[in-house]
């Protein structure tokens, strides 16, 4: 029999979990249920054990991906869901997370509509990501941020090393499925208004953010960064060269100087490419 863990990373959630619990109980009531409280200073505890539900605390906050990386080591199922515990995810979801594994995915992700998105400005954000993450693949990526989504554990503990102990754990998972050619599928999903405030800050999160960016192509193909940037260089190196041999007849520092970067910049994506394929090689 396959068993089915449901793993909550919460920090201050008791609000959301106490409507969340007894639903997510009633929907999967064979699955087993980790709250993941990373820190909590609220109710969280006590919450889950009067609902019978495994709670693993931290005794100070490690951050999101953190919690997800202790869930998934805890965890004893043979399937893995992860659902962010404020209640934006309807537990009637997971029965169709699931089909879609039983259909031969090993990564399903729960894709929001736009009018799922947390305001316009992440909404923005998310669909670059997600447009960004599809030229690297290859692959329609349809939400590249998403917290909600089921997966086989045993190839989910093979990047645990990869994930961060913050934000972005969906955007490094989804990817390194990808790269490491593990079937991944979307599902549409509709989210609720989330209970409570956001831990999100957009000043300081907004630049974790855009570190995404290049998480995306360092965890897939540095190459597919790396090479345009170097082309980048080379070009403006020769529109200033031609420019200046036209005007005095001569070559320029500054055309040497971008010819020098786009050659360094290649290299590094080179090194960088080599280092990524060490990464996802496995023995055997």
């Amino acid at each position: 029999m396959v068993l089915l863990s449901i793993i909550l990373p919460a920090k201050n959630e008791a609000p959301a979990l106490a409507d969340l619990l007894p639903r997510l109980r009633a929907a999967q009531p064979a699955a087993e249920i980790l709250v993941i409280d990373d820190g909590s200073t609220d109710a969280t505890r006590a919450l889950c054990a009067q609902h019978g539900v495994t709670c693993l605390s931290s005794p100070y906050s490690m951050g999101n991906g953190a919690a997800i990386k202790r869930g998934a080591r805890a965890a004893r199922g043979d399937l893995l869901v992860f659902m962010d515990g404020d209640g934006q995810h309807d537990p009637a979801d997971i029965a169709r997370l699931l089909a879609r594994l039983d259909a031969g995915y090993d990564m399903v992700v729960g894709a929001r509509a736009w009018s799922g998105q947390a305001g316009v400005g992440r909404g923005l954000a998310n669909g670059f990501y997600n447009r960004m993450a599809s030229w690297m693949t290859g692959h329609k990526v349809l939400d590249l941020t998403s917290g909600f989504r089921a997966v086989r554990a045993d190839k989910f503990r093979e990047f645990l090393h990869l994930l961060p102990n913050g934000f972005s754990y969906p955007t490094t998972s989804t990817m390194a499925f990808f790269r490491s050619a593990y079937a991944v599928a979307y599902e549409p999903i509709a989210v609720a208004r989330r209970v409570g405030k956001s831990h999100i800050k957009p000043l300081r999160d907004g630049v974790r953010f855009l570190l995404i960016i290049f998480k995306i192509a360092t965890l897939y193909s540095p190459l597919k960064l790396f090479l345009p940037v170097s082309a980048l260089f080379f070009v403006l190196g020769l529109i200033n060269y031609l420019h200046t041999y036209i005007d005095t007849g001569r070559l320029t520092n500054m055309s040497t100087l971008l010819w020098s970067a786009a050659v360094i910049v290649f290299l590094i994506g080179l090194i960088s490419e080599q280092i990524t394929n060490l990464t996802y090689k496995r023995d055997g």
